[in-house]
């Protein structure tokens, strides 16, 4: 890792990544630069994409008659793929977009391009590949889902700009990271309903939440280079707006499953995607009593720890489609 904060180091660790991560350590050096483009060497990302997709999946099962089938593993493992794709060409494309931003700001210096270990052209010939593959893996699915797919490149396409014209750009990274809550349902019924939009709904407010939190980490350098966050637009006022959004997400959340699940599965289902609902809310509680906005390292770590929040109503949901 580097020794100060945002400081290239010599064998280009990206400043932010998980100490002696699979990247740094295991892939090959020609790799290793278009790796960390993709963020490989800080998985949170693919997990914040990927779950709002086994929310979708999982409560679609669980509100069929029929009950979650084989074709299901596929659309979990498929998601799974896509999201790791799709985060990496994200990424890829916000670091492309951003690079003179990210060349002023601490934290993101160190990254691949203002760091100079590639190159923008190179950079999107990697965005490329890896949104070509993602597509392949989409084709699996039913044509509405499909097509759900491909409409999503429209919000990965303008979240990079967001925070040029709007002081919650987080609404842009909530619309685009929770899609796959109506592609995964989509997945599986073939076409939208409402549980599936009050799911994405949640998930919106949940990264409303969490990307907050970890905007705290650049406010100061974010306010020097004119970058707008819903962390500088809430300041010391963030704790009473990150509740909102808390009893905001687990609302929602619930109404999705009372609305898919009542009078389609039995009660003991809907009581245990419930309790995952409830164990939701109360890690996002916990989250907001250890917030510190002002210690960056606080606000790291509890940005990290939203896989579990986020895999807590996955697994219960998908214990309440095989109950």
């Amino acid at each position: 890792m580097p020794e100060h904060r945002g400081t290239p180091a010599p064998t280009g660790e990206v400043f932010d990544a998980y100490s002696g991560n699979w990247v740094d350590r295991l892939a090959p050096a020609w790799s290793r630069p278009y790796l960390r483009l993709s963020r490989a060497d800080r998985p949170i990302g693919t997990w914040l994409l990927l779950l709002p997709c086994w929310w979708g999946v999982a409560l679609a099962a669980a509100a069929d008659p029929a009950g979650p089938g084989w074709r299901d593993l596929w659309i979990a493992l498929a998601c799974a793929i896509g999201a790791f794709l799709m985060r990496g060409a994200g990424c890829t494309w916000n670091d492309i977009t951003d690079r003179e931003f990210d060349a002023a700001v601490a934290r993101t210096r160190s990254r691949p391009i203002p760091s100079g270990q590639v190159s923008a052209k190179q950079a999107a010939v990697w965005m490329a590949v890896q949104a070509l593959i993602a597509f392949g893996v989409l084709l699996t699915f039913n044509a509405a889902a499909i097509g759900l797919g491909v409409a999503s490149l429209v919000l990965v396409a303008i979240y990079p700009f967001a925070k040029r014209f709007t002081w919650w750009p987080q609404i842009f990274l909530g619309l685009a990271f929770n899609w796959g809550a109506l592609l995964a349902w989509t997945a599986h019924t073939g076409s939208l309903g409402w549980p599936a939009v009050l799911l994405y709904l949640a998930g919106i407010c949940w990264t409303l939440f969490y990307d907050t939190i970890y905007a705290h980490q650049d406010k100061e350098d974010d306010a020097l280079i004119g970058v707008k966050s819903t962390a500088r637009l809430f300041a010391q006022n963030t704790k009473p707006w990150l509740r909102g959004f808390l009893m905001a997400s687990v609302a929602l959340m619930g109404l999705a499953v009372i609305v898919a699940l009542a009078g389609h599965a039995n009660v003991l289902a809907l009581v245990i995607a419930l309790a995952g609902v409830w164990g939701f809310g109360w890690h996002m509680a916990w989250q907001l009593r250890r917030l510190d906005i002002d210690d960056p390292s606080v606000c790291l770590s509890l940005f990290r720890g939203n896989r579990d929040t986020g895999l807590i109503p996955a697994l219960f949901l998908a214990i309440a489609a095989l109950a």
